[in-house]
C-alpha cells in the first residue's frame, strides 16, 4: 500500500454477544497477507473484548495495534476519542494495511460512518465495508422483530404510543447500515432457524444484502474484506431511526461492574447468571473470574440465558480479581439485586 492510498476500515457491528470478537479473532488468524490494526469500543469500563484480542496478537497484528476505547460509545465521543485514536493508528511506525473496528453492542453505526467525513481523516481513510453480525438463533426467535399484528392492534388502540423498543431500534439500524450480514451460531439455529432469521433480516433491510451463515466466527476473509463500499459516501442508502438527530443517548441501558471473591463452584455462578436473565431481563454478562484451586482465569460470556465459560490463560503476575460486567435495559437494572444474586453464589448461599 502506498502512503497516498486510503487505509480501508471494516466496521463490525452487531448486538450484544452476537460474535463480533470471535469473528475478529478469526480475521487476525487469517489476515490474507495484511497487517491489521483493531479498535475495540466497549460499553462500560472493563475491557474484556480488548483483553481477549490482545491475547491473540501476533506479528500481523501486534499488541500495539490493538486499542480499546471504554470511555463511551465512539459515535458519541468522535472528537475526543475516535479521531485521535485513528490518527495514532495511522501514525504507527509500520502503517496498518487494514483497520478493524468492533463497535459496542449498543452502538448505532451511522453516526460512526459520519465521523469518517471529518477533515482530519477523510483524505486518509475510507470505510471498506460495514459487517453486521446477528445471532441467528436469537433473531429466529423473534427477539428483535415485534409481532406485526400485535403492534398494529396496539397502534389502533392508541396511535400516540411508541411501540418500538430500544433493542429493536439498535438492531434495525445495524441491519440498515450493513454491506453484509453474518448469521452467527448457525449450528445452534439449524436450517429452519437460519431460514427464519434470514427472512427477518430481509424484511428489515432497506436494500438487498448478502446474508451468510457462520459458526465460531469462521468465514472466508475474502468475503468481508476488500468490499470497497466507501460507506461514508453512501449514507443516504443507510437509513436510521435517528436520522435528523445530531447525537443519540444510551440512557436506555445501564452497565454495572460487579467484583466477586474467588468462586468455588462455577456451575453455581452460571445458575446465578441465568437467574438474573430470567428475573431482571439482563441482556449481557461478561468478564473474568478467579476459581478456587484453578491457576487459569475463567472467561465468562453470557447472552440472556446462554452462558459460556472457558479457561483462557494463567493469571501469572496479575491479581486474581473477579469482575463481571452486567448490561441491561435501564428500567430492569437493580444494582443491589444483581450484586446480591452474584455474591450469594460465591459464599454458597
Amino acid at each position: 500500500m502506498t502512503e497516498l492510498a486510503k487505509i480501508p476500515v471494516t466496521v463490525i457491528t452487531g448486538f450484544l454477544g452476537a460474535g463480533k470478537t470471535t469473528l475478529i479473532r478469526h480475521l487476525m488468524a487469517n489476515p490474507q497477507g495484511k497487517r491489521l490494526a483493531v479498535l475495540v469500543n466497549e460499553f462500560g469500563t472493563v475491557g474484556v473484548d480488548g483483553d481477549i484480542l490482545k491475547s491473540c496478537a501476533d506479528e500481523n497484528c501486534p499488541v500495539e495495534n490493538i486499542v480499546e476505547l471504554a470511555n463511551g460509545c465512539i459515535c458519541c465521543t468522535v472528537a475526543d476519542d475516535f479521531i485521535p485514536t485513528i490518527e495514532a493508528l495511522m501514525a504507527l511506525p509500520k502503517r496498518p494495511d487494514h483497520i478493524l473496528i468492533e463497535t459496542s453492542g449498543l452502538a448505532l453505526p451511522k453516526p460512526l460512518l459520519k465521523a469518517f467525513d471529518w477533515p482530519a481523516i477523510r483524505s486518509r481513510i475510507t470505510v471498506d465495508g460495514v459487517v453486521t453480525v446477528a445471532d441467528a438463533e436469537a433473531v429466529a426467535a423473534g427477539r428483535f422483530a415485534p409481532d406485526e399484528d400485535a403492534v398494529e392492534a396496539q397502534r389502533a388502540a392508541d396511535e400516540s404510543l411508541d411501540h418500538e423498543t430500544p433493542l429493536s431500534e439498535v438492531f434495525e439500524d445495524q441491519i440498515s447500515c450493513a454491506d453484509i450480514v453474518l448469521l452467527s451460531k448457525a449450528d445452534l439455529a439449524g436450517a429452519a432457524g437460519l431460514a427464519a432469521a434470514r427472512a427477518v433480516i430481509e424484511a428489515e433491510a432497506p436494500r438487498k444484502l448478502p446474508i451468510l451463515a457462520m459458526e465460531e466466527g469462521r468465514i472466508d476473509p475474502r468475503l468481508i474484506l476488500g468490499l470497497n463500499s466507501a460507506a461514508e459516501d453512501d449514507l443516504a442508502a443507510r437509513p436510521s431511526h435517528h436520522d435528523g438527530h445530531d447525537d443519540h443517548e444510551h440512557d436506555d441501558f445501564d452497565t454495572v461492574v460487579i467484583e466477586l471473591p474467588e468462586v468455588d463452584d462455577p456451575e453455581q455462578l452460571m445458575a446465578a447468571i441465568i437467574r438474573l436473565s430470567r428475573e431482571q431481563n439482563i441482556l449481557r454478562v461478561k468478564g473474568y473470574v478467579a476459581v478456587s484451586g484453578k491457576p487459569m482465569r475463567m472467561l465468562v460470556q453470557a447472552v440472556g440465558e446462554r452462558v459460556r465459560t472457558q479457561y483462557d490463560r494463567a493469571w501469572g503476575d496479575q491479581p486474581r480479581r473477579s469482575q463481571l460486567v452486567v448490561i441491561g435495559e435501564h428500567d430492569d437494572v437493580n444494582v443491589d439485586a444483581i450484586r446480591r444474586v452474584l455474591l450469594a453464589q460465591s459464599v454458597g448461599a
